[in-house]
């Protein structure tokens, strides 16, 4: 069985959304609920970052966009990675893209002080502001970038518009892009009420 490492409102919903979508066993191990949950994690993964994926066979995944890909390439009636190969490339580019870009702008904008030598409070609201407008933006040109590759309502989400749904919930990213990309705006609420995905993101974005 799969036994997924993350805690409420993190980027293990993504990987969560994608197991429903495959339709197979896991367990979600909340590493903010018990001590002995949060030990493991340190002793699977040294930095402690989820979501880090146990695989059935013991072996450890991190890294979101690495976990998505290899339920994509083992599971693939689950639509998470196309079947065409150029179709399957670019949605591969562009789960690396939101790792890279967005998902580290959040980073900074949650733990400044990890990328300041002194990390008094104007230094730190200076890289939090700087790193917001940077991720709104490369919120725009994902937009702009990636839209011929997303899921249409008569097909299954794949694991690049579920890993978009999660993270542009972060840091006022839906705020901008209500007004800044209104279609991709709605798409993503459109993820948000998918029958198979909105049970998962229920429990991580409660009402």
């Amino acid at each position: 069985m799969y036994q997924l490492y993350g805690h409420q409102n993190s980027g293990a919903a993504a990987i969560e959304a994608a197991l429903e979508l495959c339709e197979i066993a896991y367990r979600f191990i909340d590493v903010d609920g018990a001590a002995e949950s949060a030990h493991a994690l340190a002793k699977l993964n040294p930095l402690k970052q989820i979501p880090t994926l146990e695989l059935p066979d013991g072996s450890i995944l991190t890294e979101s966009a690495a976990i998505l890909i290899h339920l994509g390439l083992t599971f693939p009636s689950s639509g998470l990675l196309p079947d065409d190969p150029a179709e399957r490339d670019q949605a591969i580019r562009g789960l690396v893209y939101i790792v890279s870009n967005c998902y580290a702008a959040i980073g900074i904008i949650d733990y400044p002080e990890r990328w300041l030598v002194a990390a008094d409070d104007a230094s730190r609201e200076n890289l939090i502001a700087g790193a917001r407008q940077r991720l709104h933006w490369s919120w725009e040109v994902f937009a702009d970038q990636f839209s011929a590759e997303l899921y249409l309502d008569d097909e299954t989400p794949g694991a690049l518009d579920v890993l978009a749904a999660v993270v542009s919930r972060w840091a006022g990213s839906r705020e901008h892009l209500r007004t800044a990309r209104p279609g991709f705006y709605a798409w993503l609420t459109r993820i948000d009420k998918h029958p198979t995905l909105a049970p998962v993101f229920e429990r991580h974005w409660p009402a």
